[in-house]
């Protein structure tokens, strides 16, 4: 019951300028059949509108809340489930500016010394920011391939500034900024994308995008099915 009541005042968040639902809607709604609501427990997919949205704040007074706090685990969660190095309030059905990272050291035998290196991979622990802003620090732009939850079964090549500063609140509600360069500069521009309804298919080298089971759906005479659930 208690996700329940997180949930319903997250959505709330989301959707009320005020920040909040009325006490008795709110307590109505602990009473009601639940549905298929965000925050989902999966990623939603290209199409959803919610992706093509500019994300409201949360407000300062919600940044320290308990409700805030469960958005912050949930996200966290799905993004380990997924397997993936970051992932936004937006990708879970929530119009909110907020996001994850993390890029663990045990992803470095999915990448060759060499493309490690090119890429300028370091690890970065777990990383939250609420109501972020980003900052160029470097103007030079590299060019890697990314893929995208959201977009699941592709990837393209995108171009990204090679340095920033990330501003905002970190998960417990205080300010933080961050300085981050290669290959995580590249994650927080990601997911700042997705709080300004931008997804990498909007800049991306469009000759380049594709499909990453194209092999595996020639070698198998085209029998190979795509699952939008957790891996």
């Amino acid at each position: 019951m208690v996700g329940a009541q997180f949930k319903t005042c997250i959505r709330a968040i989301a959707t009320s300028a005020r920040g909040h639902k009325s006490f008795t809607k709110w307590y109505q709604s602990l009473w009601r059949a639940r549905k298929n609501e965000p925050p989902f427990d999966h990623v939603v997919q290209l199409g959803d509108p919610t992706l093509r949205q500019v994300a409201n704040s949360i407000p300062a007074s919600e940044l320290k809340s308990p409700e805030v706090q469960y958005l912050v685990k949930h996200l966290t969660a799905v993004m380990r489930a997924y397997k993936c190095v970051g992932l936004a309030a937006p990708q879970l059905g929530l119009s909110l500016r907020a996001f994850v990272m993390e890029f663990r050291d045990d992803l470095r035998d999915q990448y060759t010394k060499a493309d490690y290196k090119l890429r300028e991979m370091e690890p970065l622990p777990l990383t939250v920011f609420l109501n972020p802003e980003i900052k160029v620090l470097n103007y030079e732009k590299l060019v890697h391939t990314e893929a995208c939850e959201s977009v699941r079964g592709y990837r393209a090549e995108v171009a990204r500034y090679r340095e920033v500063l990330v501003k905002g609140y970190d998960g417990h509600g205080e300010p933080q900024e961050l300085k981050l360069r290669g290959w995580n500069a590249r994650i927080a521009q990601h997911e700042m994308d997705h709080l300004d309804g931008t997804v990498y298919t909007d800049i991306m080298n469009r000759k380049s995008f594709t499909c990453t089971c194209w092999e595996a759906v020639n070698a198998n005479h085209g029998r190979v099915k795509l699952s939008f659930a957790k891996k």
